[in-house]
């Protein structure tokens, strides 16, 4: 893997993982069933002087967002198993257009939203068409949580020779133990940095 301090920054973008209202706003999908974490709550603010200083220096900031495509009655289309895990969601959470689907507004504005009905940014979306139309090399990445969508999106970037960089301190996972261990396992498939480290060699300051 070549080191990121020799990435063009003007080829290479940011790219969250779910940082929407429905997960993070009190009034979201998940924070009126009170499925909230500290952890969580403090990425926007640590991840957008990152998103900034990239667009300032020719970079891109993509935000992938997780989308409850809506049935005709405006009955979301829930997989099994997040229904399952998740039997709080209903008409409305997590739709193209609403509230509580669109990025949180201290990381406004995204350069591209990548809509995702799975864990990864990349199954069945735009955001390798968007890279290649833009002549990204390289993705930093961040958001929620650690071991669903930030995983499997570094480790699909990874099939795909694509160079990642995982923010340590830039993603979460509701339990602590989990994200430690993810980090751990995805020693192997991108390199890790925490948002002031990024942010130095970004800003030209490392």
């Amino acid at each position: 893997m070549s080191n990121p301090t020799t990435w063009d920054m003007s080829r290479t973008a940011l790219l969250t993982i779910d940082l929407q209202n429905d997960f993070l706003h009190p009034e979201g999908a998940y924070g009126r069933a009170g499925q909230t974490a500290a952890s969580i709550a403090a990425l926007p603010a640590r991840i957008a002087p990152l998103a900034r200083a990239l667009q300032a220096r020719g970079g891109r900031y993509f935000s992938a967002q997780f989308t409850l495509v809506p049935d005709k009655d405006g009955t979301p289309l829930i997989a099994p198993h997040l229904k399952a895990l998740r039997p709080f969601l209903g008409p409305g959470d997590f739709a193209p257009g609403s509230f509580g689907h669109s990025l949180v507004d201290s990381l406004q504005p995204a350069d591209f939203v990548v809509e995702k009905v799975a864990y990864s940014a990349f199954y069945q979306t735009r955001l390798e068409y968007l890279m290649r139309a833009l002549e990204i090399d390289h993705l930093i990445v961040g958001g929620i949580v650690t071991n669903g969508g930030v995983a499997s999106t570094l480790r699909d970037a990874h099939l795909r020779n694509i160079e990642t960089v995982m923010l340590t301190d830039g993603c979460a996972a509701f339990k602590s133990e989990v994200h430690e261990a993810t980090l751990l396992s995805l020693g192997t498939v991108t390199h890790q940095m925490s948002c002031a480290q990024m942010l130095a060699l970004v800003e030209g300051t490392a």
